[in-house]
């Protein structure tokens, strides 16, 4: 059973990242890397598509935006 919400890797003050659940307060899980996050929240939202902060510039957007994952 799956929780209601999105599902975000974002990073962290300490160059970690955060899997965090909507509205939580705090993450369900922290990954030393970006990809490590994104597996991790695919293991807990199974039928969801995380939700990433993007860490650089791209043409499509830049920092402290969010995009899908594939």
């Amino acid at each position: 059973m799956t929780k209601p919400g999105n599902i975000y890797v974002e990073p962290r003050e300490d160059g970690d990242f955060a899997v965090r659940r909507e509205g939580s307060k705090r993450a369900s899980a922290i990954t030393p890397t970006q990809k490590a996050g994104i597996e991790r929240a695919r293991e807990l939202e199974p039928d969801k598509k995380p939700n990433v902060a993007r860490v650089r510039n791209t043409k499509v957007g830049g920092p402290d935006q969010f995009r899908k994952t594939r």
